[in-house]
């Protein structure tokens, strides 16, 4: 499939721009910044290439998300050193590890997995679309997310922005008190939004054939590097056990008491 290549040479593209950059900075982490905008560019290019009212529809709700995302890291980690999870995971500090390394373990693997969770994108521009209700019933669920997303960044921002011995030591309202990681519930809602709106709204076939994408999305950011992975070291702060008993791990549910 041609769109399949191009989206792929797009990802390649980012993510081996975001690679020099990283290499001159001597930093890593960059590349967190680059995650969405790798999704912005294949959905843009699959829009130019292959251009109608659903291709553009898409981009242009996977360009909100990307850009905010992106965004919203780049201000969080600005002035910020090299991300420990870099390091454990290549075995050294960031490019000192080894320059093959870096390029494989790191960009090379971000720009596969993006390029994998795009296919509802992907087959979505080879293909017209049968269900237009569908496309807007994954709009509806698409902006589920980016509430999630937009609200609870802000509303951790802003706990943050109290000084320590003014905030409790575990963020336990608005969203937080329905869901310990709405950030990350967001984000799946997201990639289940667009996966209605672009490939099950092309049909069945398409749909169940590139599912995979976001049941991957959210496998990996609620048990692999988003939510559990968090836990890890939010569990050790005082009252933790009182509040993960009473608020659930991802999917949301009203608060208890």
């Amino acid at each position: 499939m041609t769109q399949a290549l191009v989206a792929l040479l797009a990802a390649l593209v980012v993510m081996g721009v975001t690679a020099a950059v990283s290499k001159k900075v001597d930093r890593v982490a960059v590349v967190d910044v680059a995650w969405g905008s790798v999704f912005v560019a294949i959905a843009l290019v699959l829009a130019l290439v292959w251009p109608d009212r659903h291709s553009w529809l898409l981009a242009a709700l996977v360009t909100f998300w990307g850009g905010r995302l992106a965004w919203h890291i780049a201000k969080r980690s600005k002035g910020h050193g090299e991300d420990p999870r870099y390091e454990a995971m290549l075995g050294g500090p960031g490019w000192h590890a080894g320059a093959a390394k870096v390029l494989l373990r790191v960009f090379g693997t971000q720009a596969l997995v993006a390029w994998i969770i795009s296919f509802p994108l992907i087959v979505a521009a080879a293909y017209d679309v049968r269900w237009w209700p569908l496309v807007w019933v994954g709009v509806a669920v698409w902006a589920l997310g980016i509430f999630f997303e937009v609200v609870g960044d802000a509303q951790l921002a802003a706990y943050r922005s109290r000084p320590r011995d003014q905030r409790p030591p575990v963020l336990d309202t608005g969203l937080w008190g329905w869901t310990r990681h709405p950030n990350y519930f967001g984000d799946a809602c997201v990639w289940w939004g667009l996966w209605l709106a672009g490939a099950l709204s092309l049909g069945w076939l398409p749909g169940l054939a590139t599912v995979f994408a976001p049941v991957a999305m959210t496998y990996f950011i609620r048990n692999v590097t988003g939510a559990k992975l968090l836990e890890k070291t939010m569990s050790q702060r005082p009252g933790w056990d009182a509040y993960a008993a009473r608020v659930p791990l991802f999917v949301p549910r009203p608060p208890r008491r």
